[in-house]
């Protein structure tokens, strides 16, 4: 059976490993070809290549995909595909065209990699019979990684509201004089909810509002999971920095530092959540570095200065 931590798929027995990257998670080549040649299954990958289809069908992928394909080399290597003196290795032709859909990798696990549409033709060109055995355990895995990634924002959403009560607490318990009316405490809420807000995603609640008029919900309802994971981090932090006595102006140039390291950090991370096929949404953007303004606040409102970005 297959595992998304072991990145590895089992199909009629054999073992076919996978690896991570930004676009998907490519799967190997040589381990498709080693199902039906032990010995020497590169050759089997070379073979590929060396057939004209192949080399049009590359081409188009890349076209399509990768805005620094080379499209001169590639006319060139069109030129002389299907001839009988042709030879192209995967290592040349990524080097020579800049293709970014075949990743030939050394070390561990090594041989030859490729972006799920390009291995699905690799294997219906060695086996129809391979091809949908490894699509259907392809898209079980698919599966279970939009399933877990789904329960895993759905609990970092419901630990984002532990969190903010907490942020609550702490807002009522030091910002918040006894003689401010409820309309005023509102504002302090809002103004620190928006301090975090600004902070992660750079803008204040109204403002997404405001350039989202037909989505449902907020923009916390529409997070990415490394952001609903930050924003339960900064709650955190920014409770104890009013407890602390922190200005506001302060507290959102500490905050708007850390979510930003905090998203890189996750962005970047090894272990940083992926959909299996290709067509996953784009890495969330790490939060803009804030520049901070005066905003006149009413004169009733005696609370800390308001933000804005």
């Amino acid at each position: 059976m297959a595992t998304n931590r072991t990145k590895t798929l089992t199909v009629q027995g054999n073992a076919i490993a996978l690896k991570r990257t930004k676009l998907a998670d490519y799967i190997n080549l040589t381990d498709i070809a080693r199902s039906r040649e032990t010995e020497n299954p590169d050759d089997l990958v070379r073979d590929w290549l060396k057939n004209r289809n192949t080399v049009e069908y590359l081409g188009l992928w890349e076209a399509l995909q990768n805005p620094k394909f080379d499209t001169k080399e590639f006319d060139a290597i069109r030129v002389k595909a299907g001839l009988n003196s042709f030879a192209l290795s995967p290592r040349q032709w990524i080097l020579r065209t800049g293709a970014v859909g075949l990743i030939h990798q050394t070390g561990e696990r090594p041989g030859t990699y490729a972006h799920p549409d390009i291995a699905f033709e690799f294997a219906s060109w060695l086996s129809v019979e391979f091809k949908l055995y490894l699509t259907k355990e392809f898209q079980r895995l698919r599966l279970e990684a939009d399933e877990e990634q789904a329960l895993s924002w759905q609990l970092n959403r419901v630990f984002s509201k532990v969190s903010s009560k907490l942020h609550s607490q702490a807002i009522r318990a030091n910002l918040i004089p006894a003689s401010l009316s409820p309309e005023q405490a509102a504002q302090t809420y809002g103004a620190e909810a928006d301090l975090l807000n600004v902070a992660l995603f750079g803008m204040t609640a109204r403002e997404w509002r405001e350039a989202n008029p037909k989505v449902a919900g907020n923009m916390r309802d529409h997070a990415t999971l490394e952001q609903l994971l930050v924003m339960v981090n900064l709650q955190t932090v920014n409770a104890e920095l009013i407890r602390l006595g922190v200005p506001q102006a302060e507290r959102l140039l500490r905050l708007n530092d850390l979510a930003i390291r905090q998203m890189g950090a996750l962005v970047d991370a090894p272990t940083h959540p992926k959909t299996i096929g290709g067509d996953q949404n784009p890495d969330p953007p790490l939060p803009p570095r804030v520049q901070l303004r005066i905003v006149e606040l009413p004169a009733e409102a005696e609370e800390p200065e308001a933000i804005a970005a």
